[in-house]
């Protein structure tokens, strides 16, 4: 059986507990493990394992990182989850949960500079790789055996190890033969897992499956599958093809390939974008204020992470909101200037929602960005009503060059020295 010690990355062919050579239990074993080579790695808890880096104190505590007037859960450790705190949570309910939790502002010209650290070690291995946000990726290794002198499986443990001994940060491994399984497969063990899903076994692995593994398939898309008496992904091998497209639109031809584990798309570095967005549907209707403010702010943190991991900017800032009837309001704001910040993009938004007015109670909340440019078009220029603007996303950029250069740690803002 191919198997691999992830601690010292010696590959064996054996069935063995711990490893030969340094005797460590972490064995990674399967039979396709030096075949295959599409990749999904996500960082653990990525956002709070920054702050436990930074501040050793923090180690075994839970930490929340959100808060303030925005009073919604943006990350929590897994010490926090274990509690049952998650993300998006409002913030009063996550205390009710964990109330001796550590609550930190997010810092992400930080975790940026950190990303950019992460991406720089994945391009050492290939040059395809598709950032999903700052704490996730795909890779295709697929050529590189010969190049590394080891398959893509060795490569991606070193990768993992290199993080967590240079940069004091986990990921989690997902290595199968597309996109869709190795996203699946880096979900099915966390922290710090590594799962294989092979050709050979694909159909067994997801028939007994919830299709909420499905990446996308959100509260709404979950409650109009069971409505359709899907649950699992034997429920969906059930339909016809046309009959899946013909009741759910695209998204059924879609679910009739992932089903049985088919997925064409290509991992690519440089695959054009039109927009970037995010979005949740709330577990019951609101016209909470405070909660659409919180939401609001963490979609729009959310829009910045993915936009600085791609190195983009958009022009355009738009809002969606869907009502309890399922109808839609959409609004959008022209930029003067394109912009990759959190501040920006959130009072663009927030504004928006101003506009809108009392229109609710809404079901569904979204913040997008569109009309893309190269992040060396953001933000040139001032706003008359917000002067300190174009300074900080100098000193956003200039911060981030120097880390890239000088490592994570070579330039701190004040408020993370307290």
């Amino acid at each position: 059986m191919p198997s691999l010690c992830r601690d010292c990355l010696t590959p064996s062919d054996t069935t063995a507990n711990r490893c030969a050579k340094c005797g460590s239990p972490r064995i990674l074993s399967h039979p396709e493990l030096f075949d295959l080579a599409i990749a999904h790695m996500d960082c653990d808890a990525f956002y709070a394992s920054v702050e436990k880096r930074d501040n050793p104190d923090l180690a075994d505590k839970p930490v929340i990182i959100g808060g303030g007037r925005r009073g919604v859960v943006s990350t929590a450790c897994y010490v926090a989850r274990i509690r049952g705190v998650r993300s998006a949570m409002p913030m009063f309910q996550a205390l009710k949960l964990c109330p001796d939790a550590v609550i930190i502002k997010p810092r992400m010209d930080t975790y940026v500079a950190v990303s950019r650290s992460i991406r720089a070690m994945m391009e050492e291995l290939t040059p395809a790789v598709e950032p999903l946000s700052l704490d996730e990726a795909f890779l295709d290794l697929t050529g590189t055996t010969r190049l590394h002198g080891a398959p893509p499986a060795v490569m991606l443990a070193r990768l993992v190890r290199r993080m967590k001994n240079e940069l004091g940060l986990t990921g989690s491994i997902g290595l199968s033969h597309n996109k869709f399984l190795a996203k699946v497969a880096s979900d099915m063990d966390k922290p710090r897992g590594y799962w294989v899903i092979g050709r050979s076994e694909t159909a067994s692995f997801l028939r007994d499956k919830p299709v909420r593994l499905i990446w996308g398939i959100g509260p709404a898309a979950q409650a109009s599958l069971e409505t359709a008496g899907i649950r699992t992904f034997s429920d969906l091998l059930r339909w016809d093809r046309s009959a899946l497209a013909a009741r759910f639109g695209s998204m059924g031809d879609r679910l009739w390939h992932l089903a049985r584990g088919e997925d064409k798309r290509r991992v690519s570095a440089h695959e054009p974008m039109k927009s970037i967005s995010n979005e949740t549907t709330f577990p019951e209707d609101t016209s909470d204020p405070d909660l659409l403010d919180g939401h609001l702010w963490r979609m729009a943190e959310k829009v910045s992470d993915r936009a600085k991991a791609r190195q983009l900017a958009g022009r355009v800032v738009t809002l969606k909101l869907k009502r309890a009837d399922h109808s839609s309001l959409t609004r959008r704001q022209a930029l003067r200037d394109a912009t990759q910040m959190a501040d920006k993009i959130y009072r663009t938004a927030r504004l928006l929602l101003d506009q809108v007015g009392d229109q609710g109670p809404y079901r569904l909340l979204g913040c997008g960005l569109s009309d893309l440019l190269p992040e060396s078009e953001a933000d040139k220029s001032g706003d008359l009503l917000d002067p300190d603007a174009a300074r900080r996303g100098d000193a956003e950029r200039a911060t981030d060059a120097i880390r890239r250069r000088f490592g994570p740690d070579a330039i701190l803002k004040g408020r993370a020295l307290r």
